[in-house]
This record gives C-alpha cells, structure tokens and sequence, in this order.
C-alpha cells in the first residue's frame, strides 16, 4: 500500500540545539526543507557547517543558505557587533543574563533578528508550497529575547495571513512553552543530531562553554541526565 504523500514544511536551521530538535519533528510529519541564514555573527561559518551536516544526519535534501547583511551593519549586539563583547553566562549560576542597559534585554540580542529569518523563510514556503513554517524559538529557560515570545509569533501570523497569496501558510513554533531539559529529552526521542550541533556564542574549536548559549545548553544536558555529546574548552568545564 502506497504511503500518503507528506505536506510540505520549511524549517528555519540555525544548528543549534532547539532549532535541530525542531527540524527533526517537522521532518518526522513533514516533507522538509531547510534554510540558513547568515548575518555576520561571530560562528557564522561553524554554525553553515553544522547546518549542512544536520540537513545530511536527518535527509533533509532540500536547503537554502542566504546571507543577510544588513543586520551585521545594523549591529547593536554582541553577536554581531565587536563594540560589544559576549559577557559570561550568569545562567550557570541560575542568575539572569547580561542586560543591555536601560532596556532589561540582554547585549546578545540581535534587533528584530528573527522577523529577517521569517521573512526568507516565509517566502521560500510560497514559491515550494508549504502550509508550515517551522522556527526553534523558545521562551522558558531563554536569555528573554522578546523576539521568542508567543505573542510574538501570533503576530507574525496574522502578517503572514494577510500578506501572502493564499494566507494559509502558518507558522509553527513546538518548543516555544518547552524548558531546555524536555527540549534535549524529546531530541533524544526524535535522533536529534546533538553532536552536530554547535551553540557557542564566542568560539567556532571548541564551544567556550562560559557564554550565556552555552550555559543554557549545559545546564539543559545536565538537567536531563544525559552528557553533552559536543567538544568544550578544558578549562570551562
């Protein structure tokens, strides 16, 4: 008997943990396709090649990898702007993150980053004619981007809805209300990739380990009582 054709379904890989735990649930229900996006961040080009060893771990063949300029122009954060520099993670210590003062955000935000990732990811599901568009975004054990929050996304919905063709692309957020631990117990569930992911803020050797992703990542492996399959700096361990 002939299986049901999948719906199709973009996922936006960054290849980090959340985003590769997202993509390996759209790819379980969905015919999948993968995009990247660039913006001259500090990983930029370990975070490419995690991406592409993701897309081959989980089969997904179709890929799109596009460069965004304008936000490491824009600047503003850490991540993308060498005024700033990635502070140490309070989060090993269950303490709030580095803020961006006066503003309660922490120096790590990259401004209205994932509306950019949206956008292309948004389009691309137009032209391939997927109903769903798939982001890692999560809000509980996250360093308080106000681009991850439910609302968010609601929003971003009705904009799609009212600025697309058909209106009937959606975009799916699974992890969003998830912690870090359930994230990392329902990758191990799916196969999720972990030892191809890379999360690091400062480094593209060896994760540092003492950046606020880092310490998120870890305290979210050791929650779960499994280790952390990737490599870190000896002396941050």
């Amino acid at each position: 008997m002939t299986e049901p054709t999948k719906s199709r379904a973009v996922v936006l890989l960054s290849g980090g943990m959340d985003s590769t735990v997202c993509a390996a649930l759209a790819a379980r229900d969905h015919a999948v396709a993968a995009v990247h996006v660039s913006y001259g961040q500090r990983t930029e080009e370990r975070e490419r090649q995690s991406f592409l060893a993701i897309c081959r771990r989980l089969n997904i063949l179709d890929q799109l990898m596009v460069r965004n300029e304008a936000l490491s122009i824009i600047g503003g954060s850490a991540l993308t702007d060498e005024a700033f520099a990635v502070p140490d993670s309070d989060a090993l210590h269950a303490l709030p993150g580095p803020k961006v003062p006066g503003h309660g955000v922490p120096v790590t935000y990259v401004p209205f980053r994932n509306a950019h990732f949206l956008a292309v990811a948004v389009s691309w599901a137009e032209v391939l004619g997927a109903d769903k568009v798939y982001i890692g975004a999560v809000e509980q054990d996250s360093s308080g981007y106000p681009d991850c929050r439910p609302a968010y996304y609601e929003a971003f919905n009705q904009v799609v809805r009212a600025g697309t063709k058909e209106g009937r692309i959606e975009i799916v957020t699974p992890l969003i209300a998830m912690r870090k631990s359930q994230i990392v117990q329902l990758g191990l569930e799916l196969g999720a990739p972990f030892d191809l992911t890379w999360s690091c803020y400062r480094r593209e050797d060896l994760a540092c380990g003492t950046c606020d992703s880092c310490g998120l990542r870890l305290r979210a492996f050791e929650a779960a009582g499994v280790k952390d399959p990737i490599a870190y700096v000896e002396a941050a361990r």
